[in-house]
């Protein structure tokens, strides 16, 4: 059975066995990551990780795994975006309440956003608070284009600031973290820039710690998971994409003891939160208790210094995600939907069937460096189930999902209509954490599930038994921008043809 071991601090390799030990590098590729995946061939979601976590009170670095290794930052963008705009701010050149305005280019972004249309407005403040919760791409530009002109224009200045920080390995070409070849970043950058934004902005710092915000009429909760469940975290920021993985900024303030630590290369939000976690309490007690760190300090950016240009609309064919964009832009309240439960023979879905399908954040195990072992002297760690079908999940090892709801949702025994198509947002040891994560789609998502059939499929192998969160009703097209979203905001999701 495939397990994860631990590696030595400061070698941090990730290792995987199958039936016997078989070492695999955590950057993922070596052959024996190829003879792993060949067994698993319906897993092939697997970011290359790294993580840092500094003292932030004596700049002590406590914790290093391919800290220096380029990856892409995803929406990690959005905390450059904020200096910068913190920045504007301090010099008084802008105001809170100062309206910007959204151009052709800023209502295309890709979701996930606030559904801007060009010629909309939105308040500095409310902007702030858009990047935080929702991480809006959308709003994101709206503040590039305020500031640089262009939004290329932005990211040099971005990347000029980065260069001033003593970020050398990071280069940034758009505002949000949309995907981009060339932005890239580190985990020690990352880890420079969330000390550097606290030190310099602590009154704008705050807004990081939001939970969540109220815009247009719509409730948006905050990505950033571990804010008010880990004791002393304070924000900053989660990210995603597909050839990024699921990464994380955090910030911890525990009594006089402050730590700034990254995640980055998670396979699915879950397992980067209880990643963290672990991080945060492995480390926290060797940090310092006074400060004799120097503040971070660097120059403002000269605005003159990149000559602003009018924003131009991108042509249509450069947003390939218009079918996602265009479902989410509908923002209508959710209506209670009945879930079923079904339960099907472990053997029921294929392999050959899922190989077909575009692969999912997901993992059947997770990365040794990810894993989170639970004993029965320790308290669990919240995080969900990485696996589509996690049977091969070792018994000492668990991942469970954080609640989304406490709202009761119905099981409807036996049988369920499908269409031809349907996605899966997660897979459980309870069914309850199954609805739960339905749940929490439903309220993510709204209209793009709306008409969807939620329900939740038992899996039995052996004596373990598995609960498949789910829903019907799609054809190909929606099914895989369904997907497209909820990947964007946190939620592993596949589709497939029923």
């Amino acid at each position: 059975m495939l397990g994860a071991v631990g590696a030595a601090r400061g070698l941090h390799f990730a290792i995987f066995t199958l039936a016997a030990a078989v070492t695999l590098s955590a950057l993922g590729s070596d052959p024996a990551q190829a003879r792993w995946r060949s067994y698993h061939p319906y897993v092939a979601y697997q970011p290359n990780y790294a993580a840092i976590v500094i003292d932030a009170n004596s700049g002590k670095e406590l914790h290093a795994a391919n800290a220096d290794a380029t990856r892409h930052p995803a929406s990690l963008t959005k905390i450059m975006t904020l200096y910068l705009l913190f920045e504007q701010l301090e010099a008084g050149k802008l105001k809170l309440d100062t309206q910007m305005k959204a151009s052709a280019h800023a209502s295309e972004q890709a979701p996930t956003k606030v559904g801007l249309d060009e010629g909309d407005t939105i308040k500095v403040e409310d902007a702030i608070k858009a990047l935080v919760t929702r991480s809006a791409n959308d709003a994101a530009v709206v503040i590039a284009e305020t500031i640089g002109g262009t939004e290329e224009n932005f990211g040099k200045l971005m990347t000029r600031k980065a260069r001033g920080l003593g970020m050398t390995r990071t280069v940034y070409v758009n505002a949000s973290g949309l995907p981009d070849d060339e932005q890239i970043t580190t985990a020690r950058d990352q880890a420079l820039l969330g000390r550097a934004i606290q030190d310099r902005f602590p009154v704008y710092y705050r807004y990081f710690s939001t939970r969540s915000f109220v815009y247009d009429g719509e409730y948006m909760n905050n990505h950033n998971r571990l804010l008010g469940q880990v004791n002393g975290v304070d924000g900053i920021k989660t990210g995603y994409t597909r050839d990024s993985g699921f990464n994380l900024v955090t910030s911890v303030h525990r009594g006089n003891r402050f730590l700034v630590a990254v995640v980055l290369g998670g396979p699915s939000a879950g397992v980067r939160d209880a990643r963290m976690r672990t991080l945060i309490e492995q480390y926290i007690g060797e940090a310092a208790t006074t400060r004799t760190a120097a503040k971070i300090v660097d120059e403002p950016v000269r605005l003159a210094e990149v000559k602003p240009q009018t924003p131009q609309p991108r042509p249509q064919a450069e947003a390939p995600l218009v079918i996602a964009s265009n479902i989410a832009v509908a923002q209508q309240p959710i209506q209670p939907v009945r879930v079923k439960t079904i339960s099907v023979k472990a053997g029921a879905t294929t392999i050959p069937a899922l190989m077909a399908l575009e692969p999912a954040p997901q993992a059947t195990v997770a990365p040794t460096q990810f894993a989170v072992v639970r004993r029965d002297d320790a308290p669990a760690v919240a995080g969900p189930v990485t696996a589509t079908d996690a049977v091969n999940t070792p018994a000492s090892t668990v991942y469970e999902p954080a609640s989304a709801s406490t709202t009761p949702v119905p099981s409807i025994p036996p049988a369920v209509a499908r269409g031809a198509w349907i996605i899966q947002v997660g897979a459980f040891p309870e069914e309850e954490k199954a609805k739960e994560r339905l749940r929490e789609a439903q309220t993510l998502g709204k209209t793009i599930v709306a008409k969807a059939s939620p329900f939740t499929e038992k899996v039995v192998k052996g004596k373990q038994e598995l609960y498949r969160a789910r829903f019907a009703g799609f054809d190909q097209t929606a099914a895989e921008a369904a997907c497209s979203y909820f990947k964007r905001n946190d939620i592993a999701c596949m589709a497939m043809k029923n």
